[in-house]
């Protein structure tokens, strides 16, 4: 079953992918199992535990609060984050869980969301729902395991890669592509036999896959542009404090600055980099508030790929609609090869995973719209990556802002770097896109646990965020 271009870019709330939007789709999934199988209206009680990563970072990245907000019918796509919260606040306080918003059952937070603290299952991103008879007896169960930019699969699943591809359970009989790619050098060859585009080529197989309608595979990318760009508006506006940390947020200070210095570009060309900067961290305050995002490929890099599409927007001489959606189509298809021949979860692979698959995507989505050739478009998306390669993932506090906030900025730099250099060649290279994406599962499978999203390693250990009175 291909990957489709809204698989690698989802609409969702913060703070993760992985611990908050794949868990809420795991209550939805476990919602719909209950439904099939008729037992719905039986269910008196429901039990969550969580396991790995999601036990150790839960409670910062939200899981707790999403899993339950999924069994009470909440979707991450289009739940209201201000309303989601209150929400869970009053199951918390009152005790009182309406099943998929309808069937009311007590739920006693204390007892039935159980945090297994140094236990894993096959995933390091694990949990179990059980649902449970008037008798208490357990009438049904099933272990989902998050793995990465809100993609949620089942035990038996995950050992399939075929049915790794959405967060929905997969359908029989899915739409075969005019053009289907495993690794970087297919799609090259592809592009090369064809005539095509990387983007062009996606989005016919995106057309395959929706019913052939190019308007409406337009559309929906329109409209992954506009949560992107809201969300950075909105990460400009906003002031006050980041939750738990207490940290102050930044960008709207930073914003000031620059608006009240509009000139310091005629002195400074690299203010234009400040400007990238802040987009990316714009958006990851607004994804550390629990804010309306796009997986890019993940919550956690949700603003290098904004960030960079912004700098295209707004610096590129030349920049329109089409650039767009070539940019988000180029950076999805690379996003799909870190997705199929490796991970893009941060508790399987460190951060190189998130950031680095990011920075990766932005680098060779902005070297397509710029002008390079399929080799160039590689060859950035390779630069992308080899540098992030070994990046660690240990967010302080288990919680989605130190490092990760400034980590975005940084790698947006990166990204247009990667661009730049991969333009100045002629897309011959030494590393291959394919041979690097090898290198970054194999580097995240060597790291210790630790390392990988556990806040037990790392800065997570020696550094506290500094938070304001």
């Amino acid at each position: 079953m291909a990957l489709s271009i809204f698989d690698i870019f989802k609409i969702g709330i913060g703070p993760s992918s992985s611990h908050t939007v794949g868990p809420m789709w795991a209550g939805h999934r476990f919602l719909n199992d209950l439904r099939e199988k008729d037992i719905l209206d039986s269910i008196s009680s429901v039990r969550v535990g969580l396991y790995g990563s999601l036990a150790l970072t839960g409670k910062g990245h939200a899981t707790d609060k999403a899993t339950i907000l999924g069994l009470a019918g909440y979707r991450p796509d289009d739940a209201d984050p201000d309303k989601a919260d209150q929400a869970f606040e009053d199951i918390v306080n009152n005790g009182v869980l309406k099943l998929a918003g309808e069937r009311e059952i007590p739920f006693n937070y204390d007892t039935e969301m159980v945090f297994h603290y140094g236990e894993e299952l096959e995933h390091p991103n694990g949990m179990r729902i059980y649902a449970a008879d008037q008798n208490g007896i357990v009438v049904y169960y099933k272990t989902y395991l998050s793995i990465g930019g809100g993609f949620v699969v089942c035990a038996d699943e995950y050992n399939n890669k075929d049915k790794q591809n959405s967060t929905e359970a997969p359908t029989e009989g899915a739409p075969k592509v005019p053009y289907p790619f495993n690794t970087a050098a297919e799609l090259l060859c592809l592009c090369e036999q064809n005539e095509m585009s990387i983007a062009d080529l996606v989005i016919a197989n995106e057309r395959a896959l929706t019913g052939g309608d190019a308007d409406a595979v337009y559309a929906n990318i329109d409209a992954i542009w506009d949560v992107m760009r809201n969300c950075i508006d909105r990460g400009l506006r906003m002031e006050g404090i980041l939750p738990i940390s207490n940290m102050k947020r930044r960008a709207s200070t930073m914003h000031q600055q620059l608006m009240a210095n509009p000139e310091a570009m005629l002195k400074d060309h690299f203010s234009i980099m400040d400007w990238v900067t802040l987009f990316a961290m714009a958006v990851n305050e607004e994804n550390a508030c629990g804010g309306r995002v796009v997986t890019a490929p993940t919550n956690g890099a949700a603003g290098i790929i904004p960030a960079v599409l912004a700098y295209y927007t707004r610096f590129i001489d030349g920049a329109d609609q089409k650039g767009t959606r070539d940019f988000i189509a180029t950076a999805a298809a690379i996003g799909m090869l870190y997705k199929m021949n490796a991970t893009i979860s941060g508790a399987e692979a460190g951060c190189q995973a998130e950031v680095g698959s990011a920075c990766s995507m932005a680098a060779g989505a902005l070297a397509a719209v710029m002008g390079g050739n399929v080799h160039q478009v590689e060859n950035a998306a390779e630069i992308g990556m080899e540098h992030n390669l070994g990046m660690t993932c240990d967010p302080i506090g288990g919680l989605v802002q130190v490092p990760c906030i400034e980590r975005n900025g940084m790698a947006a730099i990166k990204a247009i770097t990667a661009t730049r250099m991969a333009l100045r060649g002629d897309g011959n290279h030494e590393v291959s896109l394919d041979s690097c994406i090898e290198t970054m599962y194999r580097t995240g499978l060597d790291l210790q646990s630790k390392y990988r999203e556990t806040s037990t390693g790392g800065l997570a250990v020696f550094a506290k965020p500094q938070c304001v009175a």
